[in-house]
């Protein structure tokens, strides 16, 4: 046998694979894992055949079809107020996922440290430690999730590179307000701190409430890489393109990165994206098609026993099951698969320690049947 030294020792397989499969095994419902079962819209999978059809078939440039670009600095100037200009400050990636590694991988150094608020989606840990990177990490716990700025403050030190947001956040559905902006730009000023700032979630946001972006704060998109998905946003997660935002001289760095990860990204997938996003309408209306999901399955969730957390983004309901088993959350999830017919995410997998709160995340972008046969094998527990 060869021998080596493991530069991720203690990594594992995600969690979203481990359940998901578990789901399969036993043929349960899966609301574990963040994707949709429903389709992508027609006419945007028509586009892509079309492309194809043309011709469209070879290497996009590397930092992604000009017109895809010019699509994005629209929509974000539609949404944002902010411009960010084609040429030199927007990537096309592929996926969200590969932002993120790219975005660390192009500026976190050996014993840079890292903040990163857990709960927190499982890539960025690792991905900081594949660098030499150390995480710092800032527990927040149910039922609010609040980050307490005065205690961020007391992390920052004279290795301080990165601070990892997500907002809407992944597992747990919070959002930034105001005073976190406040806070944040504080916190910040007159430092070398940078932002990754992952809002993949972006377009679902509920209840009247507002996404607020890094790019809508010039002292905060200054300092900012901007991680994106066109796989939340058009149900299409299993195309994984994405894209990041970035002044010039931040994504110069990232583009050293990305030109040897990927190069370039699904090229007829590119062109057709670029022509989808001409219909402004389709992003606007995505917050209320998810929260009226949102709503159905919480208003299902009322005949069960579980105890729902508030959900102000992303498509992911917590529950508390503290009340309704003395087991690790882990062990919970599992026997609600393969007894009861139902798979969720412990939501002790997105902390660095596995603390256990007692809370399980399900994902409701699903169709309503599904959601109707998932919430009738609840009710039995």
């Amino acid at each position: 046998m060869i021998h080596f030294k493991s530069k991720l020792p203690k990594t594992a397989t995600t969690i979203f694979t481990v359940m998901s499969k578990l789901a399969a095994d036993h043929n349960a419902i899966n609301l574990s894992q963040g994707f949709p079962d429903y389709d992508a819209p027609a006419e945007l999978t028509g586009l892509v055949s079309k492309y194809m059809e043309q011709g469209k078939n070879q290497y996009a440039p590397m930092a992604g079809v000009p017109l895809l670009r010019e699509r994005v600095c629209e929509k974000v100037q539609d949404l944002y107020g902010t411009y960010y200009d084609p040429e030199t400050e927007i990537t096309i990636t592929a996926g969200g996922t590969q932002a993120i590694f790219t975005a660390i991988a192009a500026t976190v150094q050996a014993g840079d440290e890292v903040i990163v608020f857990e709960p927190a989606y499982d890539s960025y840990a690792p991905t900081v430690k594949l660098f030499g990177g150390l995480v710092k990490p800032f527990e927040l716990s149910p039922p609010d999730y609040k980050i307490d700025w005065q205690m961020v403050r007391k992390l920052i030190s004279s290795r301080t590179k990165m601070i990892i947001l997500n907002s809407p956040q992944n597992p747990t559905g919070v959002i930034l307000d105001e005073e976190d902006i406040k806070q944040l730009i504080a916190i910040t000023r007159g430092t070398d701190i940078l932002i990754l700032s992952d809002e993949v979630y972006e377009h679902l946001i509920y209840d009247g409430k507002e996404h607020l972006s890094m790019a809508r704060f010039p002292e905060l998109s200054e300092r900012s890489f901007i991680t994106c998905s066109f796989g939340k946003l058009f149900h299409t997660t299993g195309w994984k393109i994405g894209y990041c935002l970035a002044p010039k001289e931040l994504m110069n760095e990232f583009k050293k990165v990305h030109q040897f990860l990927v190069f370039s990204v699904n090229t007829p997938m590119q062109y057709a994206i670029a022509d989808f996003l001409s219909n402004k309408g389709y992003y606007h209306e995505l917050s209320s098609y998810f929260q009226s999901k949102r709503d159905y399955f919480r208003s299902m969730m009322s005949a069960t026993r579980f105890n729902l957390l508030p959900c102000y983004g992303s498509y992911f309901q917590n529950a508390e099951i503290r009340h309704l088993t003395e087991e690790k959350d882990t062990d919970f999830v599992k026997r609600l698969t393969t007894e009861f017919g139902v798979a969720a995410i412990p939501t002790s997998a997105f902390y660095n320690k596995g603390t256990d709160y007692g809370v399980i995340r399900f994902c409701f972008a699903k169709k309503e049947e599904t959601l109707e046969k998932a919430v009738n094998l609840l009710t039995k527990v």
